[in-house]
């Protein structure tokens, strides 16, 4: 049985298919919202396809994305901490499918297989440094380099050449002006990095955007590797 999600695929066979005996297949729709800060955990997510997005907010602010969930992760591994509320609001950005194990279940199956235990608290540590990162990028990195990056991700776990990005949703996202986001979105298009129309992007050169992307995304990918094989985000 093939598993579309490589932090799964990554357990031995006998863990796996415990795990999934237990959980039910769920669609993610765009824009349904999972959680919001502060909200009971009530189900662990592991996306199949599409991309979940984590997204910290504060106070009248508009919402600042931190990190991307897609084949390659779990929403969800907070609880491992015996924490059962929500740290940030969870978003659906690229619809898809989704394997879902309530919460009760997972802790389940976390007492009984070591391996789950090891694998996911890897993960947990991953996910933090990709938040760390994403925080650090933030303030230090410019707008086009990490523009890149997020297109670089979000290409990651899209499954696909092309997806759906308005410019004021990147700006939302980014933490940046619309305008700012137009200025380096069309000197990307200049350079066919990418094709944009109304909102429709498509990675044209992947390997140029790796080369406008700032340290962080190869940082990231690094990291995957390091803590949990080679199933990295890219080509999962």
């Amino acid at each position: 049985m093939r598993v579309d999600n490589s932090l799964l695929a990554g357990l031995p066979h006998r863990d796996w298919r415990r795990l999934l005996r237990r959980c039910d297949p769920v669609n993610l729709a765009f824009g349904d919202i999972l959680c919001e800060p502060g909200d009971l955990l009530g189900h662990v997510h592991f996306p199949l396809s599409g991309f979940i997005s984590l997204v910290a907010t504060l106070d009248a602010q508009q919402p600042l994305e931190m990190g991307l969930i897609g084949s390659e992760g779990m929403l969800g591994v907070t609880l491992m901490l015996g924490v059962d509320t929500a740290p940030m609001r969870a978003v659906v950005q690229g619809p898809g499918s989704a394997l879902r194990i309530s919460r009760a279940d997972f802790r389940a199956e976390l007492e009984t297989s070591s391996a789950l235990r090891k694998r996911f608290a890897r993960y947990l540590y991953v996910l933090m440094s990709q938040l760390a990162k994403s925080a650090a990028c933030t303030h230090f990195h410019e707008t086009a380099p990490r523009l890149a990056r997020w297109l670089l991700m979000t290409h990651d776990r899209a499954h696909g050449n092309q997806f759906h990005l308005t410019h004021a949703f990147l700006a939302d996202m980014l933490g940046v002006r619309r305008s700012s986001i137009s200025v380096a979105a069309a000197e990307m298009q200049r350079g066919e990095l990418i094709a944009y129309s109304r909102g429709d992007i498509t990675i044209l050169d992947r390997d140029a955007l790796e080369r406008a992307a700032c340290p962080c995304y190869e940082t990231e990918r690094a990291d995957y590797a390091r803590m949990l094989g080679p199933g990295s985000p890219r080509g999962t």
